[in-house]
């Protein structure tokens, strides 16, 4: 612990990672839109949103988002398997928690420009569709968010907010090689002329993997149109396509052959907004799809002959999500933003065990054919009363087609006070209906099953000094969840096992935030946070430290981070407990104005550690490329 000790004594004054590429002479308050649909200061909010900027993504020279959400975002953490690549079914990484809440039972919802992005079976985020090509910020709200998003948004929200065309025509290309037989590549291309704007982007990554049947293989493409109708109205419309092969090659005690996934999954959107002086809103609609082919593989050396041959079917989806939200803003009199808004989605699909061999060969076996309807209405209000203090209240009436109807209350405070301070307060819900799989797949289906519920109880304090160049803040928080889902013994007939509406998460912390701009060419920040859980989760650590920052002067560019992770759980048991320590760090230099090369090097001390139980992660790593900016 000493030598832990004294290197993050030596990451807090090192050339450790902050937000922005070039730091500015301040750090400025930010104005988000995730808090609150309409662009809001975020002061005024009374939860807590984190904002990763596109400088911010762009310097990590990577193709994933996650990652770097896992670094900046106390709170949050995501499962990983591997160099790259997260794959999906058995033996799969990029879990999402935050607090404790865990994404992979659809309790941490992922946006796309404000709406929801998951399987439509599974109900949980597919984290390899999650790519930096289509980003133009990232903002993450912790805590519950589903007055203003609905079910699944229980624990937070991580909303993906997309590029927008610059003035002009640009170009931007990014390729890099390096450890393991990984190439990265992404390319991207925007353009407004007059009234018309447009962005089209594309990639290719692969990977060997640091292990034998740890391929991976992956192309994305992204497209946005807009058109300026007035000076107030505008429409715009997206898409996005992500396609991946993926190979897990199982546990080391257990491995794998065949354990192969080919995944598609598509998001499409069409918005229209208006934006005025007292007034602002949008209508949008929007539909995601995924087609899903996975063999589940098999292990030759298993004794159980059902088990030491290759698969007889293939497991074959196809899932969609579409809906509808519109919502208007006004301000009624000074001090005042009235919110109201309108959501319906539908989610579903069908999957199949399809036959390739054997006597069944050519034939499909149903596992589910089901589908699924949200409705609802919400308000929500901001009351400024005079300069020391904002007060925001909302109610959300959301019907679902099978679970019933939820009431979901939201109030909170945000206290200005002298010396650029602030005391934020707030109460609210949170809540998931069940997903397809747990009502109508596999043995313990439960059609019965009504939904999971949190409150959330949060006190903070923040604090900007020396002209906006130090930021600070502390986050306490408390979070009661019932109706919790868990498989557990039927305890009144068969099956033997059933998904039941029969725990409860009683979850509380502490996450504090400091950044410091020591001069243009030179910031610090980290982050910590610290989480009790009386019932421990798996991915889900109980501490989790971070500390970096950036320097940059004359075309070059430098960052490094410490990571210290401490008590999380990679499967149930008291001897699955890990603890360790990642040192990642990043050089470039701008040849020229169009001309940039980089190199990263990610676990520097080469420390030996499993997130997933069985998945060794890889040791020292480096990856080297150019950029070209037109």
């Amino acid at each position: 612990m000493k030598h832990i000790a004294l290197i993050l004594a030596a990451a807090a004054v090192s050339i450790s990672t902050a937000h922005a590429t070039e730091p500015s002479d301040s750090i400025l308050q930010e104005v988000v839109i995730t808090g609150t649909r309409s662009a809001t200061d975020v002061r005024h909010l009374s939860q807590t949103v984190n904002v990763i900027d596109r400088a911010a993504i762009e310097e990590t020279h990577r193709t994933s988002l996650l990652p770097l959400l896992t670094e900046q975002v106390p709170g949050l953490f995501i499962t990983q398997r591997g160099y790259a690549g997260y794959g999906v079914s058995g033996g799969a990484a990029g879990n999402i928690t935050m607090r404790g809440m865990s994404g992979s039972a659809a309790r941490m919802l992922i946006l796309i420009d404000g709406h929801p992005n998951y399987a439509g079976i599974y109900g949980h985020p597919i984290a390899d569709s999650y790519q930096s090509l289509m980003t133009e910020r990232v903002e993450v709200l912790r805590g519950p968010a589903s007055l203003l998003y609905g079910s699944d948004a229980m624990a937070g929200v991580i909303n993906i907010v997309t590029k927008k065309p610059k003035d002009g025509t640009h170009a931007y290309v990014h390729a890099g090689y390096g450890s393991f037989n990984t190439a990265e590549s992404e390319f991207s291309v925007n353009t407004r002329q007059g009234k018309m704007s447009a962005v089209a982007s594309g990639s290719y990554n692969r990977t060997d993997g640091h292990r034998d049947n740890m391929n991976f293989e992956q192309f994305g493409g992204y497209a946005k149109l807009g058109y300026d109708i007035s000076d107030n109205w505008n429409a715009s419309a997206n898409i996005d396509v992500t396609r991946f092969k993926a190979s897990q090659p199982g546990t080391e005690t257990y491995p794998l052959t065949d354990a192969d996934q080919d995944i598609t999954r598509g998001t499409t959107a069409l918005f229209i907004e208006n934006n005025y002086e007292k007034t602002s809103g949008a209508v949008s609609l929007f539909y995601s799809w995924g087609d899903h082919w996975i063999n589940d593989g098999y292990n030759p050396s298993d004794p159980d002959t059902t088990k030491n041959k290759p698969k007889a079917f293939r497991f074959i989806s196809h899932d969609v999500m579409l809906g509808a939200s519109a919502w208007q803003s006004a301000s009624l009199f000074e001090g005042n933003r009235l919110t109201l808004g309108f959501d319906y989605y539908r989610y579903g699909g069908k999957a199949n065990n399809h036959y390739v061999n054997g006597t069944k060969a050519g034939t499909d076996e149903l596992q589910v054919d089901a589908s699924e309807d949200e409705i609802a209405g919400y308000a929500e209000m901001r009351q400024m009363i005079g300069d020391w203090l904002t007060l925001n209240a909302g109610l959300r009436v959301d019907h679902h087609s099978k679970a019933g109807t939820e009431l979901v209350p939201q109030a909170g405070a945000a206290f200005h006070l002298p010396a650029n301070a602030e005391v934020k307060l707030s109460a609210g819900k949170g809540f998931r209906y069940p997903i397809i799989r747990e009502m109508f797949m596999y043995k313990p289906a439960n059609a019965a099953l009504k939904a999971e519920s949190l409150w959330n109880y949060e006190l903070s304090f923040s604090q900007t000094l020396l002209s906006g160049k130090l930021y600070y803040g502390v986050n306490l928080f408390y979070l009661d969840a019932e109706n919790i889902i868990i498989t557990a013994p039927n305890p009144t007939a068969p099956p033997p096992m059933l998904n039941q509406n029969s725990d409860e998460l009683k979850n509380k912390g502490v996450e504090l935030e400091a950044s410091y701009l020591i001069s243009k060419s030179f910031a610090v920040n980290g982050n910590y946070s610290f989480l009790h859980m009386e019932k421990p989760v798996i991915g889900a650590p109980e501490h989790k430290v971070y500390l970096g920052g950036t320097f940059n002067k004359d075309g070059w560019h430098a960052s490094t981070g410490l990571q210290y992770i401490n008590g999380l759980y990679s499967a149930v048991g008291p001897d699955k407990k890990e603890n360790f320590l990642l040192w990642n760090a990043r050089v470039s230099y701008q040849v020229s104005d169009m001309i940039g090369v980089w190199v990263n090097g990610d676990n520097l001390l080469n420390t030996k550690y499993q997130i997933n139980d069985g998945y060794p992660m890889p040791g020292i790593a480096f990856m080297a490329g150019l950029t070209l900016t037109l």
